[in-house]
């Protein structure tokens, strides 16, 4: 990921924000990379977790929505695809017209591109939980694998022959993943 150095008080004020996707971290924008594949599968994920957590009323989906980790860390983090329950977000307030959503999402979703190192993921995976998140989803789509973690030291490796399931925070919510890599073949 690139680095661009901005002071904290420039991205407060929004004049010096880069188009595109970035994320803050230690007070610095750091681009957001990502190919048209993984944003296509991030939607993908988006439009398939969307509608059953809408008919459940179980709270809201969100497609790179950034999120204000604050105080734990200086970070402000944007996972590919979110959900965050009526639980820790009331489904009566409203999302505030902010840069970042001050809420920690229940579930983060990241889509792994060729930019993406396997710090950077576990990085962001620590992360996640250190500040109360309670599933990290992580797709590698090239692989077509799903690395379901329910907490740093504990994670199920799924393929396509298997079905994700949305556990205690999305109760009901099944995919099975064949039907999901099927959808989309790999780039070549």
């Amino acid at each position: 990921m690139a680095t661009i150095a901005f002071e904290e008080a420039d991205l407060h004020t929004g004049l010096m924000e880069p188009d595109g996707l970035y994320e803050v971290v230690d007070g610095r924008i750091v681009e957001k990379p990502m190919g048209a594949y993984e944003v296509w599968w991030a939607g993908v994920i988006a439009t398939v977790l969307g509608p059953f957590v809408k008919s459940n009323r179980l709270g809201r989906v969100v497609q790179e929505m950034m999120f204000d980790l604050r105080p734990r860390f200086d970070r402000e983090r944007r996972p590919d695809v979110a959900f965050v329950s009526y639980e820790r977000w009331p489904r009566d307030r409203r999302v505030t017209p902010t840069r970042s959503w001050a809420v920690i999402p229940d579930l983060a979703v990241e889509v792994v591109s060729p930019t993406n190192t396997a710090v950077d993921v576990a990085d962001k995976v620590e992360e996640y939980f250190e500040v109360g998140v309670r599933q990290v989803w992580v797709i590698y789509p090239v692989q077509m694998k799903v690395y379901v973690y329910a907490s740093t030291t504990s994670v199920r490796i799924l393929t396509p022959a298997d079905e994700i399931d949305g556990g205690e925070i999305l109760p009901g919510f099944r995919l099975p993943l064949g039907d999901l890599f099927n959808e989309a073949d790999p780039p070549a």
